[in-house]
């Protein structure tokens, strides 16, 4: 079997290298250039490889093309590949194929990242033969390539969904919807929702299904779509016979049996994470993990890096990254957990944003916006009546130094950009750890 990959990065080189693995004839094409470390890797196992272009002709000889998520589906290349009826996969796809472990799959607009991290946490605290993987860690491909879990704990995309034919987790998790990359999805809400649902879409009556109760476009589209997994709720407003839900200071867990936990004892603040912790919850006790493990997991679990990562307090003003927030609804969880004056630092590359959403809260909760990007328009025009202090700024140093001005003690300084990184960083990544070392350069 031939099998082509498109996009040299860690999802790439991964798939590849499980495909040597089992023999296939594997080619990899970056349209790009490749890393120095993936190169590497791929002339070590001796992967045939190429970068600067697309060898088309070749890669139309595939009979299955395994497609790095970052490469748009409307891409020329894709639609190809498509119209000759190849097999194009995700390497989420790829890799399930040659793997027996149990699934955990998550997705949702926002707290994907925390969650899969926190089940994570749940499972290798128990002991269990677990791993990582999806959009966050090492590729998935590679560890089944290289170990033998038994179980995997993935956070995945909707352009990961996208391209998936027969993966079937043993569990599934929809975190919640909010409109987010539009741009991709004919800025159609409900396309990039269904995008969301297709996590379900090959699971039996013998495989579980997570969703938030609370959410409305969720609701809606489980009235239309069949899930054969048995569905189980959360939900932060309503008591519920079964699934699991939060009271103003615990949470309850109801399924064979009960688990509860005072809420002031979850190491993660915020009413996002309280309902991250009770999907994660879930999640624990269909794996058979006890009462007494899962709550001493949701104890110790640590925030994720540039998910409102607390970093620093430097006189008096603590200093807040979260850089993940990508979307108006992420950031909207954020100024919602703030509980001091905030000067906030937004912009980027806008994905569609509707910032009516967070209007009320930048009202109520922020003293300054300082915005931080090439085209700050957007952002300026819609917040120009609503906020005095507006800081428009092209660069990082430029940025920490006015909120450094402003800022007091007893104040919060709070990076929730609300769009994507690229125009000024290479992702969001990198632009939370210049973020965090410029804040820290004085010191």
């Amino acid at each position: 079997m031939k099998i082509a990959i498109l996009g040299g990065g860690e999802s790439g080189f991964g798939a590849a290298y499980l495909a040597k693995k089992k023999g296939l004839e594997v080619f990899l094409s970056d349209k790009g250039e490749i890393r120095p470390q993936y190169k590497t890797l791929l002339q070590m196992h001796d992967i045939e490889f190429e970068e600067g272009s697309h060898d088309e002709a070749r890669i139309l000889l595939a009979d299955w093309v395994i497609k790095s998520p970052g490469i748009p589906k409307k891409a020329d290349l894709i639609q190809k590949i498509k119209q000759k009826g190849i097999r194009l996969s995700s390497e989420i796809e790829f890799a399930a194929e040659f793997t027996d472990a149990k699934i955990i799959a998550i997705t949702g607009s926002n707290g994907k990242t925390t969650t899969t991290s926190l089940i994570y946490h749940i499972l290798k605290n128990d002991g269990l033969n677990v791993g990582l993987g999806g959009n966050i860690g090492t590729s998935f491909a590679k560890q089944v390539a290289e170990e033998n879990y038994d179980y995997y704990v993935l956070e995945v995309s909707s352009f990961q969904l996208d391209d998936i034919q027969n993966f079937r987790p043993y569990i599934s998790l929809l975190l919640n919807l909010s409109p987010d990359h539009l741009d991709q999805y004919n800025y159609n809400y409900e396309e990039y929702a269904l995008a969301k649902f297709r996590i379900a879409e090959n699971q039996e009556n013998d495989n579980f299904f997570i969703y938030n109760k609370d959410d409305e476009m969720s609701r809606n589209l489980l009235e239309k779509i069949e899930i054969k997994a048995k569905k189980l709720p959360f939900s932060l407003d309503e008591k519920l016979d079964e699934g699991a839900y939060a009271t103003e200071d615990k949470i309850f867990v109801k399924l064979q049996e009960e688990f509860s936990m005072k809420i002031d004892e979850l190491s993660i603040v915020g009413k996002h994470n309280v309902a991250n912790s009770l999907a994660a919850s879930i999640a624990g006790k269909l794996l058979n993990i006890s009462n007494e493990s899962i709550r001493n997991s949701l104890m110790t679990f640590q925030a994720v890096e540039h998910r409102l990562e607390q970093f620093a307090e430097i006189d008096g003003v603590k200093y807040i990254n979260d850089s993940k927030a990508t979307n108006v609804n992420a950031t909207y969880y954020a100024l919602e957990s703030m509980k001091t004056p905030t000067v906030w630092i937004v912009g980027g590359v806008d994905k569609g944003n509707d910032y009516t959403e967070i209007e009320d809260l930048v009202k109520r909760k922020v003293k300054a916006i300082i915005c931080l990007g090439l085209d700050n328009d957007k952002i300026i025009e819609f917040f120009r009546d609503k906020k005095e202090l507006i800081h428009n700024t092209s660069n990082l140093e430029e940025c920490v130094t006015i909120a450094k001005t402003i800022a007091e003690k007893g104040d919060t300084v709070l990076l929730s950009p609300c769009c994507a990184s690229f125009d000024l960083f290479e992702n969001y990544e990198d632009r939370g750890i210049k973020f965090k070392v410029e804040v820290l350069k004085s010191i």
